[in-house]
């Protein structure tokens, strides 16, 4: 499949703006700690981020399926490879203020919310039905490895431009350095998306708005996807802000070699998350081993988070985050297969877009929480977010028939609550695409 010329170029422009992602996603808070010193501005620049970016994903996602996903893609590129090197340069310069963090975020955040989605739906009208299997799997394989290899190449940059200052001005060099590497990745990820040929772009008889209301309504009448889209939400509430500010606060506050220390815990959970991913799609355990596995994911994390408000050891805290990562990367392709057994084809689109709003939309809360709880304790918010997994665990040991996947594939096409999508009965506008 790589010797395909439009591929191979969708493949190399995200496997670059993925290792780009992972540079911005480690100068980020390392900037507004060092601004700052106070994680609560950290944990509302990135709320700043999360709102705007939550609220366009659904808009994002209606946008994809009536235009070229990748005209979108190729704009957002451009448009944050502009703001990516201004900032690189205002922050190497010493100019920095702190109104500029927040301004940038908002806008990422809405450029985010209209690139992901559309980065969902390139693939399928570039491959044929055939070939989309092997293409997703090697996208997947990129973004994981750029998850694994980013943080720790970011976080020894950082610290070897900055000559090995953990906060302060001295590490402004090496922030700035990150945030140029990322404007780098935009620009050569734009240039080779350039390569793929014109997509098609799908139009819809239906009003944005409609086809939006489809989703959120199938989501709502569906009872086993309900319980996933809470259980996510819950899960996302508890750890977003712990590892988006908790853990950059963490580094700065109790390991010594500070960003360094910050980019090996993140790979460490990118490397967790591969293995979990790789062991939910290479076994093939009982209806009953999997509820009990799905199930034991929470307290595993739980257990994970609590080791990590305890310890003093960068390395210790990186096998928790291992671990971590690993139930992460398998209640994750859990889940998507959950999805993919459950939503009609038609709506199976709409559907993830409605999961990635549930990962995504309580992000913003758990983060400014996050930062208030850091004022009192470091500890005490990754032990906090480890109590709070018990109710997610609970609801899931409350209904365990919904990781049975042989009862969900037998399920009819009129289950016993009526979906949304057959309610409203109404044919829908041809030549929009499933995914």
């Amino acid at each position: 499949i790589l010797t395909d010329h439009d591929f191979l170029s969708l493949f190399v422009s995200q496997a670059i703006s993925n290792i780009g992602d992972h540079f911005h996603l480690l100068a980020w808070p390392w900037l507004v700690l060092t601004i700052t010193a106070d994680p609560l501005q950290l944990g509302l620049v990135m709320a700043v981020a999360g709102v705007p970016r939550a609220i366009v994903m659904l808009f994002g996602g209606a946008l994809a399926d009536r235009m070229s996903p990748r005209t979108i893609m190729l704009w957002s590129n451009l448009i944050r490879m502009v703001i990516a090197g201004g900032l690189a340069a205002v922050v190497a310069s010493g100019q920095i203020q702190l109104w500029m963090p927040y301004a940038v975020a908002g806008v990422f955040g809405i450029v985010s919310g209209l690139f992901l989605p559309s980065s969902e739906a390139t693939l399928p009208r570039l491959l044929e039905p055939q070939r989309l299997a092997a293409g997703n799997s090697l996208m997947m394989m990129a973004a994981q490895a750029a998850q694994f290899a980013g943080p720790a190449l970011a976080g020894s940059m950082i610290a070897l431009l900055s000559h090995g200052a953990n906060l302060g001005p001295a590490a402004m060099v090496g922030i700035g350095g990150a945030f140029a590497v990322d404007a780098v990745s935009f620009a050569v990820a734009a240039g080779t998306l350039l390569l793929v040929r014109p997509l098609p772009a799908f139009g819809s008889r239906s009003h944005p708005m409609r086809d939006i209301a489809d989703g959120l309504g199938f989501v709502w009448h569906d009872r086993y996807i309900r319980i996933l889209v809470i259980l996510l939400a819950l899960a996302n509430l508890l750890l977003t802000g712990p590892l988006f500010v908790g853990l950059p606060t963490l580094a700065a506050t109790r390991f010594s070699d500070g960003a360094a220390a910050y980019g090996l815990l993140l790979s460490a959970s990118g490397l967790g998350n591969i293995a979990g991913m790789a062991l939910a799609g290479a076994t093939r355990p009982s209806a009953n081993v999997l509820s009990w596995l799905s199930v034991g994911v929470f307290p595993l994390m739980g257990v994970c988070y609590a080791g990590l408000g305890l310890v003093s050891s960068s390395t210790v805290a990186a096998v928790l985050m291992l671990v971590a990562g690993l139930g992460n990367g398998f209640l994750a392709i859990t889940v998507i297969t959950l999805v993919q057994r459950i939503a009609p084809s038609h709506l199976v689109g709409r559907t993830m877009a409605v999961l990635m709003l549930s990962m995504y939309g309580l992000g913003p809360i758990s983060q400014v929480v996050a930062g208030l709880v850091l004022h009192l304790s470091v500890s005490w918010l990754f032990i906090g977010s480890a109590i709070g997994l018990i109710l997610p665990a609970t609801i899931a040991l409350l209904n365990r028939s919904l990781w049975q996947l042989a009862p969900i594939a037998e399920r009819t096409a009129a289950p016993e609550e009526p979906t949304f999508a057959s309610a409203a009965a109404e044919p829908g506008p041809p030549g929009v695409p499933s995914r």
